[in-house]
């Protein structure tokens, strides 16, 4: 009898250590593979990044930033009037993305949650992100540019906004739920106003997932081309009305990389640089804005 359970001991015991061992041998495999995979990606946004300063960095200088570009085939110039309406249709895209955006997020999280609506909406907005932008531009082509006869800022400005709603809809929603249920609780057992207490207390409490949220989809749309060449159209001066046709860095980049003047490549890895580090910049200074507003579970 004791013969028989030694024996069955030693059995459960080579058992557990070949079950271990193997288990083991799979978690190393699984790690190299996600290393491997991780300095690939890696490797490859490095790639990018020295192949663009390579290229890119002669062509940036004080004329670069402040001018106007000049005449086909002539050199110098500058990529000023992009850089400005850039800045333009970005503006306009949060006008017109971040309060519909958010309010979407909000009335999914905290308002309809689990409603039949809500779910419809959901999958209307997962739909919408993977749609392709020019979508967007199409939409507004036909909506605005054609109604009002020409291109315009307002017009690419819609487009992009239209392109962040479904981004800062689906972060918003789930930066929200990720605040502690107390809180909200603690507010309504004080006779708070349910919307008091969404805008007082759960907004405040996700504000630096929501920053995040921003920040990407004004990444994600400071890098579209496509919707613009429908709205935008371009400009080789200032706008001098957000009614005309206005510039942007990625047309600009567009159209000079397809030129057949070397100056003009140049220039077109010189804008795609400053795009870069632009969005490079503006992620850094979210993570020192955002410093300790993480949502803490309570």
């Amino acid at each position: 009898m004791a013969t028989n359970v030694t024996t069955s001991n030693n059995l459960t015991s080579k058992s557990l250590k070949k079950g271990f061992a193997s288990r083991q041998l799979r978690n190393a495999i699984a790690f190299g593979l996600t290393m491997l995979v991780t300095l690939i990606a890696l490797g490859l946004l490095a790639y990018l990044l020295i192949y663009l300063v390579i290229h890119g960095a002669g062509a940036i200088n004080w004329d670069f930033i402040t001018k106007e570009p000049t005449a086909l085939g002539e050199t110098g110039g500058g990529i000023a009037p992009s850089l400005v309406g850039t800045g333009t249709l970005i503006l306009l895209a949060m006008i017109v993305g971040v309060p519909l955006g958010i309010g979407f997020g909000i009335y999914l999280s905290e308002i309809a949650i689990n409603s039949r609506f809500a779910r419809i909406t959901r999958i209307a907005i997962n739909t919408f992100i993977g749609v392709p932008s020019i979508i967007a531009g199409i939409f507004v082509y036909f909506v605005l540019v054609k109604p009002m006869g020409n291109f315009s800022a307002i017009a690419g400005g819609a487009a992009l906004g239209i392109i962040m709603i479904p981004i800062l809809a689906r972060t918003a929603e789930d930066v929200l739920q990720l605040v502690p249920n107390s809180i909200r609780e603690a507010g309504l057992a004080l006779g708070v106003p349910r919307w008091r207490v969404i805008l007082t207390l759960v907004i405040p409490a996700a504000r630096g997932g929501l920053i995040t949220g921003g920040v990407l989809a004004i990444a994600r749309v400071a890098g579209e081309t496509a919707p613009l060449i429908l709205t935008a159209l371009g400009n080789e001066f200032f706008a001098s009305s957000l009614f005309e046709p206005t510039d942007e860095i990625t047309l600009r980049i567009l159209k000079y990389a397809r030129g057949p003047y070397d100056v003009w490549h140049e220039q077109a890895y010189g804008a795609a640089l400053l795009l870069v580090v632009g969005v490079a910049l503006g992620s850094l200074l979210l993570r020192i804005t955002t410093r300790g507003q993480r949502i803490k579970a309570q």
